[in-house]
């Protein structure tokens, strides 16, 4: 059944300031998930002037800053200071339930100390990426809901933090894997994902209500509207503040703003007049009344609005098909957008690669929009932009799908670095391209 969802609606100087800081310290079939008996009372929402948490920057971002300064790059050197000097996020990964609350506890107690609101990401889900470039995770769903009550207990009762549970949780599935990912027997269930997430959020409320807490769901370059709202819907999206878009990835920040407001919309639908999902508008046929119901597929690659000439890049459609559906209603799941390294949008290799790996390490990007707290009107469903990945850590040793090959072409043949190291040459590009720019 529906019920009602949470409300609430000079060179050197800069490169001193980096380098003064010191590293932070990081360190069977599944049962159901607990319900939440009842909503906790709202969360305070982020105010426009909110000053998020800088973390302790990368080891990586402060030996490349070191370095560049030595070889007289000051304004190189620079660009990296400010790009770890930008607020982004805190990750929290692996370790025991005793260790990361011990991590926890020290990020919060960074964010009370420079009174500063944090983004933790809780990404430890068993099975996790399909044992691709990220894989690991807890060994199984009672070692990871072990886990989530060691994080859940590092917390700080009535910190404003901001939580992105399980990148890709939802979006790629234990089911979405090909067959042969896990050993036989070893397979985390579809079941057991959805529970473990709406038992990590939940944990998280319960542990300080005023998080702010967002279910990852993947970007608008992936998964139909209605595809991804039922996935949110089974894992209780509607209990938390809402869900997260674009995390790692490079999707253009005016295409993410209107998928997360159709998302919510079709939330409201599906939960409300249960409206099958298969008739919410989507990124994939843009037909509605503003266009008498000629739709098209939206072309990722251009960045959208209402009033774009192309119709591969017009959304008045979707809208107008929405507000007919919803009427009355008003959609209430909010979102938020990564917008690390997505100044530049999506990469088109010039090159035809096997798999051409778009979402790993794509060359000539740029870091986006800087965190801010509601940061587009029109959009008051959007509650923050938010640097989620760190940008400068690598996603993974890309080949571009090429077999047998364990270097990247787009890179110069080099060997990528593994997934969350550090990636200099691609570090000081995102700096260098950013948009708007870092200085």
């Amino acid at each position: 059944m529906f019920s009602t969802p949470r409300r609430r609606r000079a060179s050197l100087l800069a490169v001193s300031a980096v380098i003064a800081v010191g590293p932070l310290g990081l360190a069977g079939p599944a049962a159901a998930a607990p319900p939440v008996a009842e909503a906790p009372a709202p969360a305070a929402p982020l105010a426009p002037d909110t000053r998020f948490t800088t973390p302790v920057p990368d080891p990586g971002a402060v030996r490349q800053t070191i370095d560049l300064a030595r070889q007289q790059r000051f304004g190189d050197a620079e660009l990296i200071a400010r790009e770890a000097a930008t607020p982004q996020a805190i990750w929290f990964t692996d370790g025991t339930p005793k260790e990361v609350r011990q991590e926890v506890r020290r990020a919060s107690a960074l964010a009370a100390a420079t009174r500063s609101v944090p983004t933790y990401v809780v990404y430890n889900v068993p099975g996790r990426d399909c044992s691709q470039y990220s894989s690991g995770g807890a060994a199984d769903d009672a070692a990871y809901r072990a886990w989530v009550d060691g994080f859940a207990a590092g917390l700080r009762k009535g910190q404003q933090i901001t939580v992105v549970i399980e990148p890709d949780g939802l979006a790629l599935m234990p089911g979405d894997c090909p067959p042969g990912t896990y050993p036989e027997g070893t397979a985390p269930t579809d079941e057991g994902r959805l529970a473990d997430i709406t038992y990590a959020a939940a944990a998280i409320e319960r542990a300080n209500p005023a998080a702010l807490v967002y279910l990852d769901a993947g970007h608008v370059g992936w998964h139909a509207v209605g595809d991804i709202a039922e996935r949110l819907d089974a894992a209780q999206v509607e209990q938390f503040q809402g869900f997260a878009l674009n995390v790692s990835n490079y999707q253009y920040t005016a295409n993410l703003q209107q998928y997360g407001t159709w998302i919510s919309s079709c939330l409201t639908l599906i939960t409300v007049t249960a409206l099958p999902s298969s008739e919410c508008g989507s990124q994939y046929w843009s037909g509605g009344p503003a266009n008498d119901f000629q739709g098209v597929a939206l072309d990722p690659l251009q960045q959208w609005s209402d009033t774009a000439a192309d119709p591969t890049a017009n959304t008045a459609g979707v809208n107008s098909r929405y507000d007919q559906q919803l009427g009355e209603l008003e959609p209430t799941a909010h979102f938020v957008v990564d917008t690390s390294r997505n100044g530049r949008g999506p990469w088109v290799p010039d090159t035809t690669y096997p798999d051409p790996q778009t979402w790993c390490n794509p060359p000539a990007r740029g870091l986006g929009p800087r965190p801010d707290a509601q940061p587009a009107a029109e959009f008051p469903l959007l509650d923050a932009y938010l640097w989620v990945k760190t940008p400068g850590q690598s996603d993974g040793q890309c080949n571009r799908g090429i077999a047998g090959s364990a270097t990247d072409p787009e890179w110069g043949g080099i060997v990528d670095p593994a997934a969350g190291a550090w990636f200099p040459e691609q570090a000081l590009e995102l700096a260098q391209l950013a948009v708007p720019p870092l200085r």
